[in-house]
């Protein structure tokens, strides 16, 4: 789908799975073959920007799991209906939107979302691709022995403290001595001039998660200038790195950022033990 195109995407290409996990049934849009890949949707929800992003990695040789977290499915992202759905997130119990309260809970069902992806689909692990609002979902997904490549694109948690991440001490803690353990790195992504994912949380990723955090910014002049009415009037910034401010032409810097995601799923992901998708 073109991403300059207005109109809803209807995922008709990816296979809607009702899931439970952890007590809760959700509906996850699954497409593609090879080694799972955790695809979460950044506020407002999967958009068609989210979708073609999804479908990049799985053309790229994974099998897609994209669950549906919040937003209605498929939607242009205008302004008022996103920010309606920005708001219900923020006062959900499955959610945590502001500092000092640790991770979301939601993140304990997206682990077992991992743990199923790598059952079903073989290979060493499956990898985590966190956007915005959930951007530090990735990290908290790291407490899974399944997920071996995280990827934070513009992690805005928590919205209140510019210098906090979402994860509590002792998460942070338990994340880095993995990363330690199994030689593994954080790829993180953000623009030079994004009010909602400023330097000083990259800072305070860096401080708690040492080398293994990569951190990478781009400057502003590379993000698309005419996003859709949620990231122009909403967000009112340079943000979404892989997504809504993706220029997709030969030599941008998000398309090379883009480029540098797929290459570092299919380093962790696509070994030569790689097993094929059982579904």
């Amino acid at each position: 789908m073109n991403a300059t195109n207005h109109d809803d995407d209807p995922l008709d290409d990816f296979a809607a799975r009702a899931i439970e996990l952890e007590g809760a049934t959700r509906r996850v849009y699954v497409g593609g073959r090879g080694p799972g890949v955790i695809v979460m949707a950044e506020m407002p929800g999967i958009s068609p920007d989210v979708a073609r992003f999804a479908r990049w990695v799985w053309q790229a040789g994974f099998t897609v799991y994209m669950p549906s977290l919040f937003g209605r499915d498929g939607a242009y992202p205008q302004a008022e209906d996103g920010l309606a759905v920005l708001r219900r997130a923020c006062v959900s119990a499955e959610f945590h939107a502001l500092a000092g309260r640790g991770a979301s809970p939601v993140t304990r069902w997206l682990r077992a979302l991992a743990r199923l992806a790598r059952e079903e689909c073989g290979g060493p692990g499956v990898g985590a691709v966190g956007m915005c609002f959930t951007g530090n979902f990735a990290l908290s997904m790291m407490l899974e022995q399944a997920v071996l490549a995280p990827v934070l694109a513009q992690p805005s948690l928590p919205f209140d403290d510019a210098a906090a991440v979402e994860s509590d001490t002792d998460e942070l803690r338990a994340v880095r001595a993995r990363l330690e353990r199994d030689d593994l790195s954080v790829l993180a992504y953000r623009f030079a001039g994004d009010r909602h994912c400023r330097a000083e949380r990259f800072a305070a990723y860096a401080s708690a998660l040492g080398r293994r955090f990569v951190g990478n910014v781009l400057p502003d002049a590379a993000a698309n200038p005419r996003p859709s009415p949620f990231f122009k009037h909403i967000v009112g910034c340079q943000h979404s790195v892989l997504t809504a401010h993706l220029v997709d032409e030969e030599g941008s810097p998000t398309l090379r950022a883009r480029d540098e995601v797929v290459a570092f799923l299919r380093t962790r992901l696509l070994s030569a033990n790689a097993a094929e998708c059982a579904r």
